[in-house]
């Protein structure tokens, strides 16, 4: 029997391990700055609401930056963006121990600058895992970063506790350092860019807005996911913003065994998601959901009704280590289900849903002043339970996320699966056909569609055949006109699964350009129609930018999942084309 591909081997990925590093050290100093700031606060007025004005303010800026910075996302090199957004929270944040010595409100202003800025960096990140990670190793990625998101809180959580009994400044200066640790590590990402279609006017910008907030809604495993968004937003923030208050005046704990209390929060979390890298795909993403929010609901009405510091500590970790399967399963919906150009769009209507929906918990907050910081934290948890409930029932939430072991099973077959039949020769119809689903080849004169057409063929593929086959030697890339494909790659005793490739995708664009033996298995899923175009007219395709951009970024993602950089037969390549191609690379 084949063993399970280890979750630590997307670490292999170099990519992968930097931008990994570069979200753990910032996410400790995140942590150590909410804190600090929360703790400030608590300290001038004593009051619940400005806690949760505080909080707040991060949330705020979603609301008026959210959905332009997702369009943004999509049309400018994303590692840039990521890199600017660090090296100007920095300098923001240490500002921050200067400026509040002369007032308080100061420290609102400059924690929603820095939320402002991170409404750029937060959908860019998200957008990159999928292009570091292959569809098989995506669970396993998404399960580590969310460590170095929010498990890395427990070490900033801690500190923060021990700072405030020492020097609470101290904290946003370390904050303001890790954010630059954070920015070397993205500059040394190697990701390239897509040029967008169109210039960046405001007419393209509110039209990109558009299509994907319209993507979104028509995709039911993506609308399901987004309905559950507002009651789970509105009772993590109104939660979140209790916590301290909570600890303080129903459980009598110090500001240290607050902090401590967050850090066992975070322990949970990080328990739960080494756990998760390697179960997330043998349940649906919908039922993780609902043992995630089923389960922190109870979890966190138990915890409303104790007294006890040392029991709540239990409670509090269990409750960080059923948050976890909720974090994991959201990111695969929407990574497996957007393409790559739509991602920052799709991501960001995400965030504003959510940030608005904490902010709205967040407002509840103040009425703890009124009714009990027990009662209203009872709310909250009982409110929890609802998208739990509702995740069974919405459609695709229930689909098998376990989707991958049968391509597994279907792309072990593959040195015995039959071979994809040439059927005819393609009509211009098949070239128009294939523009509907590609859209760079809209730039194709008629001329040049007729050329195109003259040199391809049209090939079917029965569902479980093979297109290509690893190793073997050939120079023509394939284009899909309906069906869908599966390709993988043989490790050892292992079958890794890379991507799934539907209508509009290419595949064999290394073969061609490289003049290399395939380098990976390519089967059918389902029955496929697809265009087999010589290299040198693929060469010819890429005379036009738009088209050349595009396949030069999918020809050094694909080399970054399969790792070749780093195998003997990557001296074989054309080092001529190579070089060109690089030269030509953005980012």
């Amino acid at each position: 029997m084949t063993q399970p591909i280890s979750p630590f081997a997307v670490f292999r990925n170099r990519n992968f391990t930097l931008l990994w590093s570069a979200q753990l050290v910032s996410t400790i100093g995140d942590a150590l700055m909410a804190l600090a700031a929360s703790i400030l606060v608590y300290r001038a007025t004593g009051s619940a609401l400005s806690v949760g004005l505080m909080l707040m303010a991060t949330a705020a800026p979603s609301i008026f930056i959210g959905l332009f910075a997702g369009v943004f996302v999509d049309r400018l090199d994303r590692k840039r963006i990521m890199l600017a957004s660090e090296i100007a929270r920095a300098l923001l944040i240490c500002t921050i121990p200067f400026l509040v010595s002369q007032n308080i409100a100061f420290l609102y202003v400059v924690v929603f600058a820095s939320s402002a800025i991170g409404q750029f960096f937060d959908p860019a990140q998200s957008s990159l895992i999928p292009e570091v990670a292959s569809d098989q190793e995506l669970a396993a990625a998404n399960s580590l970063m969310a460590i170095s998101s929010f498990g890395a809180t427990a070490v900033g959580f801690a500190a923060s506790g021990f700072l405030a009994t020492v020097s609470i400044e101290l904290a946003f200066y370390i904050d303001a350092l890790t954010f630059l640790f954070s920015a070397g590590c993205i500059y040394l990402v190697r990701i390239s860019h897509v040029k967008p279609e169109g210039e960046t006017s405001v007419a393209n910008i509110l039209g990109n807005m558009k299509h994907g907030v319209s993507y979104l809604f028509n995709q039911p495993i993506l609308r399901s996911s987004f309905i559950i968004l507002p009651v789970m937003g509105i009772s993590f923030g109104l939660s979140n913003s209790l916590l301290l208050p909570f600890a303080t005046q129903a459980l009598g704990a110090t500001e240290f065994e607050y902090g401590v209390q967050e850090a066992l929060t975070s322990l949970g979390f990080v328990v739960a998601s080494l756990l998760m890298a390697r179960v997330a795909d043998r349940l649906p993403e919908g039922q993780w959901l609902t043992i995630s929010f089923v389960g922190m609901g109870i979890a966190m009405s138990i915890y409303s009704q104790l007294s006890s510091v040392f029991i709540a500590f239990f409670f509090v970790t269990l409750s960080g280590f059923l948050n976890a399967p909720a974090v994991v399963a959201r990111q695969l919906v929407l990574q497996r289900n957007t393409p790559r150009e739509m991602r920052g769009r799709v991501a960001s209507v995400f965030f504003v849903t959510r940030d608005v929906a904490f902010l709205v918990g967040m407002v509840m907050t103040g009425m703890a002043d009124f009714v009990g910081v027990r009662e209203l934290f009872l709310f909250a948890a009982l409110l929890v339970l609802a998208p739990g409930i509702l995740a069974l029932f919405l459609p695709g939430l229930g689909q098998p996320a376990a989707r991958w072991k049968q391509v597994i099973q279907l792309l072990r077959t593959a040195p015995v699966a039959p071979a994809a039949q040439a059927l005819r020769p393609a009509t211009l119809e098949d070239i128009d056909g294939l523009i509907l689903r590609y859209a760079p080849l809209s730039v194709l004169s008629p001329a040049e569609r007729q050329m195109l057409a003259s040199h391809a063929r049209v090939l079917q593929a029965p569902a479980g055949s093979t297109v290509v086959k690893m190793g073997d030697k050939s120079d023509s890339a394939f284009f899909i006109l309906q069906g869908k494909t599966v390709a993988g790659i043989k490790e050892g005793e292992n079958t890794r699964w890379l991507e799934t490739m539907g209508e509009g995708d290419f595949f064999g664009e290394i073969a061609a350009l490289a003049g290399v033996p395939r380098t990976a298995d390519v089967i059918a899923q389902e029955p496929t129609t697809l265009l087999q175009i010589p290299a040198q007219s693929l060469r010819h395709l890429m005379a036009h930018e738009a088209i050349s951009q595009n396949v030069r970024t999918k020809f050094y993602e694909r080399l970054a999942r399969t790792n070749l950089s780093e195998l003997p037969r990557f001296a074989g390549f054309d080092q001529v084309l190579l070089k060109e191609l690089r030269a030509e690379a953005p980012g």
